[in-house]
């Protein structure tokens, strides 16, 4: 028993080696900073989504979605599973105890034992297993484990980044569509009113009946624009309940698109700055140090193993005699294995893990490279969707004064209706145009929030 003690007392002082080197970060091509102009300043992707997004009812389909997406669940699921994976793994770095007990009955052959006769017998057996992690394979295989957690948090904020910037994005463009509905039936009703005074003015006689043909076209041009964006819409608010973990229906409303407001400057901070903030380059960097790390588990096989055991219990013929010390049992011993010849199995293995561990580097790097070019595409979108921006809203007003005094031009009979049509067309087209550009410069600047990683902080 006191040997039994000694080598438990003995197990915590086993130091392992490991066969290959502590993970260290490769050589990363990394610019100074974007290619296009940005405004300076802390990046915006600081900001927390809340202050990111002013309107109410937002914010309120934002939360939603993070307590009930189903996908987000899954992820969040997926961080439990790794910290109990995590224990699991590491619970190979440690003894295995085990107690068993035996009650049997029994009787030999009266024909090879004379006088033999039933007997009882009662066992209780405590069981101390242990394997020297002497090459660093269940340390290293503990360290892959906690990197496959660390993998799959970063995998849960990528979920939620995605998750935030689909819901805004989602809902600015159903804001765009009540917008753009909204202009189409203005535009209808407008058509109409001038159907019906061209219809009385060519019952009198005073205009040809093409006018009357040609302003009928134009009131189904409209008819079949409120029809689309009455679909587009009712299929964008399914698509927003869906992000939201409901069933489809209708979607509350709150800002006007044009109401919506945004930071006038958006500054992006330093591209080092995505190493530790874009959850899915974290994400690829923890599958890196998952795969270095396997390649240390994989190495260790090709060496011997040693694998300590020990047994304390007692035996006896009868139940009260389990507690004298005469029933006492116990052993010792340490096993040793060691490969010799499989083939080139083990080192086959061994040279597998080393290619995956490249495959997850290349992966990283490519990671990286996709993530600087999400946010230079991101920058572009929010510059140039700006500029057209304002030459939309330019040409929108532009056009309704070009319609007000045609509209005049062709009552006081200056003019012919095709010129009416002509400048109603443009109108209508332009304000539709710049209801969708606003909604796509919106978009950009979710997108380059998305981007850089915004949502969450680093420190959490």
């Amino acid at each position: 028993m006191s040997r039994l003690k000694l080598l438990v007392l003995f197990l915590p002082l086993v130091v392992s080696c490991t066969l290959t080197p502590d993970y260290e970060r490769p050589e990363l091509d990394v610019p100074q900073q974007y290619t296009g102009p940005a405004p300076g300043g802390e990046s915006v992707a600081n900001l927390d989504w809340w202050d990111l997004f002013q309107d109410q009812q937002l914010q309120l389909l934002i939360r939603t979605a993070l307590e009930e997406n189903k996908d987000l669940g899954i992820a969040l699921s997926r961080i439990q599973e790794a910290r109990l994976t995590v224990t699991a793994v590491r619970a190979n770095q440690f003894p295995f105890l085990s107690i068993g007990g035996f009650f049997g009955r029994e009787k030999q052959s009266r024909e090879l034992f004379q006088g033999a006769d039933a007997d009882d017998r009662f066992q209780v057996t405590g069981d101390l297993t242990y394997e020297l992690d002497l090459w660093g394979q269940y340390s290293r295989a503990t360290e892959a484990a906690r990197a496959e957690l660390l993998g799959t948090e970063s995998a849960y904020r990528t979920v939620t980044i995605s998750l935030v910037s689909q819901v805004a994005n989602t809902y600015l463009l159903l804001r765009d569509l009540d917008q753009r509905l909204q202009v189409s039936e203005n535009t209808l009703k407008t058509r109409l009113d001038s159907l019906t005074i061209i219809q009385a003015r060519f019952d009198k006689g005073t205009v040809p009946e093409l006018d009357v043909y040609q302003a009928q076209i134009e009131v189904s041009v409209a008819e079949t624009a409120i029809a689309a964006f009455q679909r587009q819409i009712v299929q964008t608010e399914n698509a927003l309940r869906i992000l939201l973990g409901r069933n489809p229906g209708p979607v509350t409303r709150g800002d006007a698109l044009a109401a919506q407001i945004f930071p006038p400057a958006v500054p992006t901070g330093l591209p080092s700055e995505l190493l530790q903030r874009r959850p899915d380059v974290v994400q690829a960097e923890a599958n890196l140090m998952s795969a270095t790390a396997t390649v240390g588990v994989a190495e260790a096989l090709r060496y011997p193993s040693i694998n300590l055991t020990g047994s304390f219990g007692a035996v006896s013929t009868d139940l009260s005699d389990l507690n004298s010390g005469d029933a006492e049992t116990w052993g010792i011993g340490a096993n040793l294995l060691a490969p010799i010849f499989n083939s080139g199995q083990l080192k086959a293995q061994a040279e597998a893990a080393r290619e995956r561990a490249r495959q997850a580097m290349f992966a990283y790097e490519s990671t990286l490279q996709q993530s600087f070019r999400e946010v230079e595409d991101a920058l572009v979108a929010v510059r140039t969707y700006s500029v057209e921006n304002q030459a939309q809203t330019r040409r929108a007003l532009a056009a309704r004064n070009a319609a007000r005094l045609s509209r005049a031009r062709y009552d006081g009979g200056v003019v012919d209706y095709l010129e009416v049509l002509d400048t109603e067309r443009t109108l209508f087209d332009a304000e539709l145009a710049q209801s969708q550009t606003l909604q796509l410069y919106y978009n950009a600047i979710v997108r380059l929030y998305g981007a850089l990683g915004g949502g969450w902080s680093v420190a959490q």
